[in-house]
């Protein structure tokens, strides 16, 4: 009873919330006032670094929720551990995009099924759950949203224990369809979520420039997938298809519902139950981590 409770709610203030609006800040000043840094970056916790080459920027996560909402739309009070943007693009542009960095400290992953996912299954069953949403999300002042497809299907490497997947988002009304390319680096405790935001058009460009983000992100000595300590470690409840999915949302049954907060602005960013930030927090009487692409 007491966790159906719970998760009646958590429904509550998913389908309470209201759209937000960018803030009027002017893109010059809104610019100039983001601290881009640049070199090695230690991610907030010391989870993992990232060695950012010449053509990339970090911003740290206060920035980055700036950037995720006055920017580009979204509610505020995303939790992240920042943002990596090119150097060479403005990111308040058309042309601009971001990788949306988080982690989600939910245990060891196995790769187990790698194999044996059937992912043409799996999209169709998303695709049914973004349409059921759809109804509340019009109750509540949004636009309707439709998952097209893989942006590109999703696929794991054993080696690096990375594994990558691209979804394609319109939202109705729009001229042009949003990519959400996702890569979750699979860590001894936990996931490490890059998510890079940009238009659908975009795509190409982004799929060769997410390598090299991948290259120069990687977690810190005694947090990567080989110091895994059976004996000492939790075991994640899902393993790589519910990452697609939607990760513990999905392992809760609640992934479908999740899609009522999708947002459609400059760029569509697909938010899970982490982006409610304090409301769900002292609820559950802790912080719950955001992933910015679940779904």
């Amino acid at each position: 009873m007491l966790f159906r409770s719970l998760l009646c709610a958590v429904f509550s203030l998913l389908l309470a919330a209201a759209p937000v609006q960018a803030a009027d800040t002017p893109p010059e000043q809104l610019l100039a006032s983001l601290k881009f840094q640049e070199g090695k970056i230690a991610l907030p916790g010391g989870i993992a670094t990232l060695d950012l080459p010449a053509g990339f920027r970090y911003l740290p996560p206060a920035d980055a929720g700036r950037l995720l909402s006055e920017g580009w739309g979204n509610p505020p009070g995303i939790e992240t551990l920042g943002m990596i943007v090119p150097t060479a693009v403005n990111p308040l542009t058309r042309e601009g995009w971001g990788v949306v960095v988080t982690y989600e400290k939910e245990g060891h992953v196995k790769d187990d099924d790698a194999d044996s996912i059937k992912y043409d299954e799996l999209l169709k069953t998303m695709q049914e759950s973004m349409k059921e949403a759809n109804e509340e999300r019009k109750k509540q002042g949004y636009e309707a949203m439709t998952l097209v497809g893989w942006a590109e299907a999703p696929h794991y490497d054993k080696a690096s224990h990375k594994l990558y997947w691209a979804k394609e988002l319109h939202s109705e009304g729009d001229k042009d369809n949003g990519l959400n390319y996702n890569i979750r680096v699979l860590g001894r405790e936990g996931v490490l979520v890059l998510n890079a935001v940009a238009n659908m058009d975009q795509i190409a460009q982004i799929r060769k420039e997410m390598k090299t983000v991948t290259a120069f992100s990687d977690f810190t000595p005694g947090n990567r997938y080989a110091d895994f300590n059976e004996k000492t470690d939790k075991v994640a409840e899902y393993g790589l298809a519910a990452l697609v999915a939607g990760g513990a949302a999905a392992k809760l049954g609640l992934f479908g519902k999740l899609f009522a907060l999708l947002l459609a602005f400059k760029k569509l960013i697909v938010v899970g139950i982490g982006a409610l930030g304090v409301g769900v927090a002292k609820l559950f009487g802790r912080k719950l981590k955001v992933d910015l692409s679940k779904s």
